[in-house]
């Protein structure tokens, strides 16, 4: 990931798989290796993907709604790469850009750009 500033920034996962749509498409994620960004995929991990017409968090609201995008939302987010795209921290509202909570250490700035890259186990 990048931000506004030009640092980079990367978390690595040795576990990511998505389960079938009538698994609600639940997410698992592990093996956790820091490479600058911080672990802000762990706390969405068992989640279900949720969007705005099918809420399938634990919040009582909907957290695609609210924060605009769709994801594997617990309560809601400390990952949220399908937010709104917004100019790092420009005046907008809470938690609804592009972000990765544990790199930046709040949910009011939205990085310029998050690449998530997936390969076959091996």
């Amino acid at each position: 990931m990048e931000d506004f500033e030009g640092n980079k920034a990367s978390a690595h996962y040795r576990m990511f798989s998505v389960d079938s749509e009538c698994n609600g498409y639940t997410l698992t994620v592990s093996g956790f290796t820091d490479k600058g960004a911080g672990d802000s995929m762990t706390s969405h991990n068992g989640m279900k993907f949720s969007t705005f017409d099918r809420d399938q968090d634990t919040w009582p609201e909907n957290c695609a709604s609210n924060f605009m995008g769709g994801f594997w939302y617990h309560s809601c987010h400390q990952a949220n790469p399908n937010g709104v795209y917004r100019w790092g921290q420009e005046k907008t509202p809470h938690a609804t850009g592009v972000i990765w909570y544990t790199w930046k250490n709040t949910h009011d700035y939205s990085v310029k750009s998050i690449v998530m890259k997936v390969r076959p186990v091996q």
